[in-house]
């Protein structure tokens, strides 16, 4: 029997290698964070507040109303000679736009003053009564007061002359039958002297013929000097 070796050791060159596993790359250190800084802020600006405008200044413009120019009014103050005093106030209204050009000047509506000028009580056999009165401004709708000199405006009351005559007429025929009835051609004539006399006396005692302006007469009454009136453009 051959003799026995000794078992060989197998040398297996892989056992000697050590066996390779994956190496793991060490975690970087945490670096400490720095700060950051922070962006300037910039405040933000507030619109500055808008004030209104303020509306353009009216524009203004004279209008001439010439010398002669004609204005239309109805008389609103009564007036009549018996009673009416020099300067009492008198009213009336504009009837019609005054016109400069396009533009009015005066407006239909506008308040007239005047005064009277004159009064003339007259007498009971022959003298007129009379009244006279101008007027010396207008009144626009905004209290605007306009200077003007007007002409003069004159009212008459009838003439007494005709009536007195008729009456004293009358009375000396009624005398002259009544004394002719009681005393014939003599008393005819002393009654026509009679009844003259009488009705001479109630003539006399009668009343006068007043001149009048009544409310809501209308009138117009011319410009004797240019009267200028300030309006809007």
């Amino acid at each position: 029997m051959p003799a026995s070796s000794a078992p060989r050791a197998t040398h297996d060159a892989r056992a000697s290698i050590p066996e390779s596993r994956p190496v793991t790359p060490a975690a970087p250190e945490p670096r400490p964070l720095q700060p950051v800084a922070a962006a300037p802020v910039t405040p933000t600006a507030l619109p500055e507040p808008v004030e209104p405008k303020a509306p353009p200044a009216p524009k203004f413009v004279d209008l001439v109303v010439s010398t002669d120019s004609v204005l239309g009014l109805q008389v609103e103050t009564a007036l009549t000679s018996e009673k009416a005093r020099v300067e009492d106030e008198v009213l009336a209204r504009v009837t019609r736009d005054v016109r400069v050009g396009d533009r009015v000047a005066i407006p239909a509506g506008s308040q007239a003053r005047g005064e009277v000028t004159m009064v003339e009580r007259g007498g009971k056999l022959r003298d007129k009564a009379r009244l006279g009165i101008r007027f010396t401004s207008v009144v626009l709708a905004d209290g605007t007061r306009v200077p003007i000199e007007s002409d003069t405006i004159y009212r008459e009351g009838d003439s007494p002359g005709g009536e007195s005559t008729a009456k004293i007429g009358g009375g000396a025929i009624g005398g002259a039958i009544i004394g002719g009835i009681f005393g014939g051609a003599k008393g005819a004539a002393i009654g026509a002297a009679t009844g003259a006399g009488a009705g001479t006396a109630a003539v006399v005692a009668g009343g006068r013929n007043a001149a009048t302006l009544p409310s809501g007469t209308p009138v117009t009454v011319r410009l004797v000097k240019p009267a200028t009136v300030t309006v809007e453009e």
